[in-house]
């Protein structure tokens, strides 16, 4: 069994959580409850479990700061939010999984089932550890980004990013130190996630950043070159705002 800790500071939904684990959740056991920062990191320290439900706002300060004072144990977390927009984007930016408050039974299934495949590995905390660092920043204007992949989290700058392509449900990283990183999420999601000031989708299969085009090729609907060489086809769809973004 997975031991669970729930961090939540109101009572209502702190039970509601519990009751929607007991029903759904067959291979999670709810040790313990706490209402606030000081009583989660009393229950982390006394109970040491595998997964955290994390609220991010408490009455006696934020779940980032829970996850401060007890960084020498391991655990997973699930953080829950209602509508923090500064919180969720560096959340996203850190491969870390989280729940929109009121939480829907389907997402709380998805976010334990990613926990459950990882049950047999020891937690690796670099991207909540990158998660604090990212949070002290006044807003959005991260420059690195932490990618999720086969054996754990690779911390990028995204000006070293070249470019990003479409590998089925995974995304393959393409970098300017030559390396290539396959990442546990779709193209879209990093479409979504990657500023749009550098970084645009010029085709299906192809997502780049601008600032590592070296040259536009006007054979049949186009083609940009990237610093790694290569000749990617730009969509005529997308032709325009390519241009756009290239001109500018």
């Amino acid at each position: 069994m997975i031991k669970v800790i729930i961090i939540e500071d109101e009572q209502k939904s702190r039970a509601m959580m519990v009751a929607m684990i007991e029903k759904n959740c067959e291979f999670l056991n709810v040790v313990g409850q706490a209402k606030n920062v000081k009583e989660g990191v009393e229950l982390i320290n006394t109970y040491k479990p595998d997964l955290v439900f994390l609220d991010i706002s408490m009455p006696d300060g934020s779940g980032f700061d829970l996850l401060e004072q007890v960084q020498g144990h391991k655990f997973e977390v699930i953080f829950a939010t209602a509508s923090d927009q500064h919180a969720i984007r560096a959340i996203k930016y850190s491969a870390c999984d989280y729940l929109l408050k009121p939480i829907d039974v389907e997402e709380l299934k998805i976010a334990v089932d990613k926990v459950i495949q990882k049950r047999n590995k020891v937690p690796n905390m670099d991207n909540l550890n990158f998660l604090i660092q990212q949070l002290q920043k006044p807003d959005d204007n991260f420059q690195k980004i932490t990618v999720p992949t086969g054996n754990g989290f690779e911390i990028l700058n995204l000006k070293d990013i070249i470019r990003c392509e479409a590998d089925g449900g995974y995304t393959t990283f393409f970098m300017d130190d030559k390396r290539k990183l396959l990442a546990s999420y779709g193209l879209k999601h990093y479409e979504d996630l990657l500023p749009e000031k550098n970084f645009i989708r010029i085709h299906n299969h192809h997502l780049i950043n601008m600032n590592h085009v070296i040259r536009f090729l006007k054979e049949d609907s186009g083609y940009a070159v990237m610093s790694d060489n290569s000749k990617l086809e730009i969509s005529r769809r997308k032709k325009d705002a390519f241009m756009d973004k290239l001109n500018h």
